[in-house]
């Protein structure tokens, strides 16, 4: 696929980027849209590996060619079905292959794709439908169908619903329905009368062109549809490529939820542009053992996933012969004087390198193989802040990892650590060609090609989200240093303000609690108040074996969470954390939340995140007790 650009152009390992970051048009390869991308990375790499999957257990690979065709074959069976240039395509599953390729099949016939958590309920899978007009839904299986079923009548706009598998389903007899398998039929058969059709539709994609519609997570109110441009998505890819390249051996590994934009930009998009690999795990269930099987090069996760790391290695090191904690506690004193140094970029001293080179080989390497993070060259963590003890560790047993910032509306990018330019406590400097200021009153706001065109059908929204320059205005609190690192000290919306008069930002009260190895979520209580209290998720697998190891009975969660030997070891905790604030930002009384949230519980978004204002409503009763 040739096409011309007047733009000069660098290179950055073989890919051809604007020699200026951030020049409109956007250019990845001479290509302008992620659509046109994605031909001209299909024709080029045809027989290699673009995505490997597992099959009754066993690895398989799947071509750039398998790639091309099924997306073709997806998009020209929705325009067969009816599908217009414009229209909405609710996708409804877990990762894998097919949501690659319904995600780009859709984006090349001019359509815009919309992901559904699949941790949705049947009530807010209606009002995604509805919302989006979205007039096809693909779904996965009989478990997303019977929500689907539940509020059929509700979602009459849709006009078909495809079904990736039909386990469970074979007495399904239903015009309105029908199976990928059949939607690939469809789809060749039209092709077969359109032979040019999907080429000329990539051909007529533009930069202004909306490709995706995001909804967001909702921590407070209805979720909002974000939609983002071809040329937000090109111009994620190149600030991205520029910031941290991916490298066309990178082998990464696929398994937050795709309908989030930080996965869609990792596992979709920016191997685009790297022609990297991707390994859809079988299940975020099974994650750890998939990254043993793979080993990938880059990894990016949200801070829980890396905590829950930790947390299995910590319980594995307490398990081992005294021989082996020995070893394990001065390979981790090794690596974290070589830490102290590398994690800033600095020259290690000789003799500390050489002291971690030998611990390294005894014990770090296996552990990282037994991690499968042997050949981990760099890992990436965002979406809610984590402990710097936490990323010093990983440093430690030889794990570089940094933290970024992004959010839905600037296409999951702005501002990214490296592994050379990295300052712990911050998310790092702005990515090339995205600005960053502080605003007056203490917000962060972003500007780039990056910056999303607006909310689905909501101008009064979107108007709130700029400013009159044209900046967006992203909530956050935050500073900018004096080298140009940002620091997130809180959300706007969020800011506490107690019955003294004291503003007070509750994120960083939160975080310091979050960084304790007992305690997973808090969520702190003051406004209109006297003084702060605090609502307590704690840390199952850490209190759990805490509780063991120390001959605490317990019989469920709840009974484990009333346990006062428990309650004076979050108090404890808490009281350290008090120590760092000024009296009036002290923690004075809290209350362990007793009920395991998953994804499917109101009270957490699908990324896991607290909704404040859900947790302030349903244990109203737990906070009135503290006052």
């Amino acid at each position: 696929m040739n096409v011309q650009t007047p733009n000069p152009q660098v290179a950055i390992d073989g890919v051809r980027y604007n020699a200026e970051p951030g020049q409109r048009p956007a250019l990845v390869d001479g290509c302008d849209t992620t659509v046109k991308l994605f031909a001209a990375r299909c024709a080029e790499l045809g027989p290699r590996t673009a995505h490997r999957e597992k099959d009754l257990g066993i690895w398989k690979s799947y071509s750039w060619a398998d790639y091309w065709n099924h997306a073709k074959w997806i998009g020209l069976g929705l325009r067969a079905l009816g599908l217009e240039r414009g229209q909405v395509v609710s996708i409804l599953s877990e990762d894998r292959r097919e949501w690659a390729y319904a995600d780009l099949g859709i984006q090349c016939v001019g359509a815009i794709a919309s992901g559904v958590y699949t941790t949705d309920s049947a009530s807010q899978l209606e009002y995604l439908l509805r919302d989006s007009n979205s007039k096809f839904l693909i779904l996965e299986d009989d478990e997303q169908l019977d929500k689907f079923l539940e509020i059929a009548d509700q979602a009459k706009q849709v006009k078909k619903i495809i079904i990736l598998e039909r386990e469970g389903l074979h007495e399904l007899d239903d015009a309105r329905f029908m199976f990928m398998d059949e939607l690939l039929a469809q789809g060749q058969a039209f092709e077969r009368e359109n032979p040019d059709l999907f080429q000329a539709e990539i051909d007529k994609s533009r930069p202004q062109d909306t490709g995706l519609l995001i909804y967001t997570s909702g921590t407070t109110g209805a979720p909002k549809g974000a939609m983002l441009s071809q040329e937000n998505i090109i111009g994620a890819i190149e600030a991205g490529a520029r910031a941290l390249p991916a490298l066309a051996q990178d082998e990464q590994l696929c398994f937050l939820p795709l309908c989030h934009i930080l996965e869609r930009d990792i596992s979709i998009y920016f191997p685009l542009a790297a022609k990297a690999t991707v390994n859809f795990a079988e299940s975020p269930e099974t994650v750890f053992d998939n990254m043993q099987e793979v080993s990938p090069t880059i990894f990016t996760a949200v801070p829980r996933v890396w905590e829950k790391i930790y947390s299995r290695v910590l319980v594995l090191s307490q398990e081992a012969t005294w021989i082996g904690r020995a070893a394990f506690n001065l390979a981790l004193k090794a690596g974290a004087k070589r830490a102290k140094f590398a994690m800033s970029a600095k020259p290690v001293p000789p003799l500390v390198a050489a002291q971690y080179a030998l611990w390294n080989f005894l014990v770090l390497r296996n552990l990282r193989r037994m991690l499968g993070m042997d050949r981990l060259r760099r890992g990436t963590t965002g979406a809610a802040p984590i402990s710097p003890e936490l990323l010093k560790w990983y440093w430690s047993i030889g794990v570089p990892l940094i933290e970024g910032y992004g959010m839905t509306e600037n296409a999951g990018l702005s501002t990214i650590n490296t592994p050379h330019e990295n300052k712990v406590g911050t998310v790092g400097r702005a990515v090339p060609g995205i600005g960053v200021r502080i605003a007056e009153d203490g917000e962060i706001q972003t500007n780039g090609l990056n910056s999303f065109q607006g909310y689905w059908r909501n101008n009064e929204k979107t108007a709130e989200t700029f400013t009159k320059d044209g900046w967006l205005k992203t909530g956050d609190v935050g500073q900018l240093d004096g080298e140009g690192y940002l620091t997130i000290t809180g959300r706007m919306k969020d800011i506490i303000i107690t019955a003294g008069g004291k503003n007070i930002t509750p994120a960083e009260i939160e975080s310091r609690l979050k960084f304790s190895h007992y305690i997973s979520d808090a969520v702190v209580i003051g406004d209109k108040r006297k003084y702060l209290s605090c609502l307590i998720m704690i840390d199952q697998e850490n209190v759990e074996k805490f509780a063991q190891d120390t001959k605490i009975p317990f019989s469920d969660f709840a009974s484990l969470c009333a346990a006062p030997p428990i309650v004076d070891l979050i108090r404890a905790e808490v009281e350290g954390v008090n120590k760092d604030f000024a009296r009036v930002e002290q923690i004075k009384d809290f209350r362990l939340i007793n009920v395991l949230l998953t994804a499917e519980d109101e009270e957490l978004t699908a990324t896991m995140k607290l909704k404040r204002g859900l947790v302030e409503q349903k244990h109203s009763a737990l906070i009135e007790e503290m006052y």
